[in-house]
């Protein structure tokens, strides 16, 4: 697999891959992925693909639907190659698709850093990093903030650290990507093979760092509305890139609505001095409410933890649980929806008598 190894290309997918190589079906990298057409990455260079049929019909979610960065098995003797299924993921960035329906929607897989881009030109607030972090962790990938528009903001520095407060463990990183301040420290988090994917809102200048690390104007990019800070889509599509130093990267749209799907450990990862304060309550089952011995409540009263963080973890964490409670149910229909079309499918293929 010497053709895909500066995709990523590991010896940990050999196994995975091994029958599927022995049916005949050749391994691919999805580096792009809009409204429901592929380009992959092949060992032969690249190639158009399409959904198979059978993976077509039958994927309970879009979480079993390829995304940018994933592996998958194609058929390459047609001109659209078909992808036939996905080898594993060891890292997918997902969030709840948008709107009323309850259903995982993957953002990008096999990531090992994701970038979190924040915009100093506006007020997005510490409780949107909380936000971003916990889903990040539990994404498998690690996190680092970037600050950008750094040559915009008053004191840089001081909501560099406001933002480090509340995101302990993690690097934080001011940047311009404009004037190309600070964006060597990006390359600490850049490896040959390597995958990175810049995540946040429109407008933020996720293809502005990803055009100055590229060298080029390789990805469209737009100016803000002075009046709100909000940026346009102006990548509408995810893709996956390399840089000059072996490095990939993926850029995404701009996520205006950002709802956790997992209920994992990126709640305690992302506020662990809440967790350990949690430890202390009386009550195991504490809602830290208004419960007598309360832990978290007490250190919010002495002053030793933030009013507005313990606001923050209380309402991830009942949006969690609200959403563990909705999965089950929508868990149950999409295994229906699955055996039904399993079973369509067999009786289109069941030979006539």
């Amino acid at each position: 697999m010497v053709g895909l190894r500066e995709w990523g290309w590991e010896e940990a997918l050999e196994a995975a891959f091994a029958p599927h190589r022995a049916a005949g079906l050749a391994a691919a990298r999805v580096v792009l992925e809009d409204k429901g057409r592929y380009r992959l990455e092949t060992e032969g260079g690249e190639r158009d693909a399409k959904l198979s049929g059978r993976l077509r019909h039958t994927a309970a979610s879009r979480e079993e639907l390829p995304a940018v960065g994933d592996w998958v098995t194609v058929r390459l003797e047609e001109d659209a190659a078909p992808i036939l299924g996905l080898l594993p993921r060891r890292s997918r960035f997902v969030r709840k698709a948008a709107g009323q329906t309850t259903e995982p929607q993957v953002v990008a897989a096999n990531v090992d850093v994701v970038f979190l881009v924040v915009g100093l030109d506006r007020e997005d607030k510490p409780r949107l990093v909380e936000r971003y972090l916990t889903m990040a962790w539990d994404s498998g990938a690690r996190p680092v903030v970037l600050l950008n528009k750094a040559d915009l903001a008053a004191d840089a520095e001081a909501r560099a650290a406001e933002i480090a407060s509340c995101a302990p463990g993690v690097p934080v990183h001011a940047v311009s990507a404009r004037a190309a301040g600070g964006l060597d420290r990006l390359l600490d988090h850049l490896a040959p093979g390597r995958t990175a994917a810049f995540l946040g809102h429109s407008g933020v200048g996720k293809s502005t760092i990803v055009n100055r690390l590229l060298g080029a104007e390789a990805q469209p990019t737009g100016e803000v509305r002075a009046a709100d800070h909000r940026g346009r889509h102006t990548t509408v599509r995810r893709q996956l890139v390399v840089l000059p130093g072996g490095a990939l990267v993926i850029d995404t749209p701009g996520m205006r609505e950002l709802a956790p799907w997992d209920a994992g450990e990126g709640l305690a990862e992302t506020f662990p001095d809440a967790a350990a304060l949690a430890e202390e309550c009386r009550f195991r089952d504490c809602s830290h409410g208004g419960e007598p011995g309360c832990a978290l409540q007490q250190a919010v009263a002495e002053g030793r933890f933030p009013a507005a963080r313990l606001d923050s973890y209380l309402k991830l964490r009942g949006e969690l649980e609200a959403l563990g409670a909705r999965q089950e149910g929508w868990a149950r229909k999409a295994e229906r929806q699955k055996l039904r079309s399993l079973h369509r499918l067999a009786n289109r293929h069941k030979p006539r008598e």
